[in-house]
């Protein structure tokens, strides 16, 4: 079972005018199997390189602009400086707008999840939360900015931590208009057929254990590695390690929980203003280095960590 690790983003869960500071760790591994292409010759990794799609030659970066295709073979030119100025901003917060009864998330809307742990002695509140959603049978509607890229996520209580669920925007689920599906409702089967499925799905019943299931072909294949790698058939190829993103202080606000329900302002703490004006002065650098990043990669988005 995956487990979290390094920190890959802090920030801070935010709601009313509460403040819980956390961290995100990553709660899912991808076991498939990944053959990397390399130079025979050399062992070297071999990447994409920039092909003009007609002529079959590589052109120079500087000649590459970024289009949107609009209709079939018609394109929009879209500059750097025009993507900067609707690139999302970097807030560090993982925004609740609305608290949903948890069996109204339909699972297709479910995309990436991690771990949101405490950090900053935030735990009490964090359990508060936690135990909160619980005893509601909620989940929390939330937006958040991952690596350059707007997010609407599910907060979801799981065990002992709470569980932050990248979901699909509403427009990136398909319809099922476009399907021919049998009418809902039990008269679309006989009560016979009814009873013995339900019989077969009784019998077939268990409890959920991720153990259970495996990937066979990645097993095999892994298998095969160890067997070549032992016979002295290994080969040693030098890859660049990806860093984890900075990120900045956040202020930890959660003696307002009361003030949010009473629809309150937040009080000025002592210091306040001194660690405000800080995270303000941070806020800018922050932003600008997610908009030079962004004109340096080859499409507007990149993907979350």
């Amino acid at each position: 079972m995956a487990t979290g690790s390094r920190t890959l983003w802090k920030g801070a869960i935010t709601f009313g005018l509460v403040h819980i500071p956390v961290g995100l760790h990553t709660a899912a591994t991808e076991q498939g199997v990944d053959f990397d292409w390399l130079d025979k010759r050399s062992m070297d990794p071999v990447g994409y390189k920039r092909i003009n799609k007609k002529t079959g030659k590589e052109i120079d970066k500087d000649h590459i602009v970024k289009g949107v295709q609009y209709e079939d073979g018609k394109y929009v030119i879209i500059s750097p400086e025009e993507i900067e100025a609707v690139f999302p901003k970097t807030t560090q917060t993982i925004e609740i707008e609305r608290f949903i009864d948890a069996n109204e998330m339909p699972f297709i809307f479910l995309e990436r999840p991690y771990y949101v742990a405490p950090v900053n002695k935030s735990d009490k509140v964090y359990a508060l939360l936690r135990e909160t959603l619980i005893a509601t049978g909620k989940v929390g509607l939330a937006k958040v900015v991952i690596s350059t890229k707007q997010h609407l996520a599910a907060l979801v209580p799981s065990g002992p931590a709470l569980v932050l669920n990248l979901l699909r925007w509403g427009d990136e689920v398909k319809t099922l208009d476009s399907l021919e599906l049998p009418a809902a409702g039990k008269k679309s089967v006989s009560a016979a057929e009814l009873k013995m499925a339900k019989q077969l799905v009784e019998e077939m019943s268990g409890k959920w254990d991720p153990a259970d299931f495996k990937d066979e072909f990645r097993i095999q294949v892994m298998k095969l590695v160890d067997k070549k790698a032992k016979a002295g058939e290994g080969h040693t190829v030098m890859d660049p390690e990806e860093e984890a993103p900075q990120t900045g202080e956040v202020i930890d606000l959660t003696a307002l929980l009361k003030r949010s329900l009473k629809g309150g302002s937040a009080p000025v703490r002592k210091g306040a203003g001194k660690t405000a004006g800080k995270a303000s002065a941070k806020a800018p650098a922050r932003e600008a280095g997610a908009k030079s990043a962004a004109a340096r990669k080859s499409a507007p988005e990149r993907k979350a960590a």
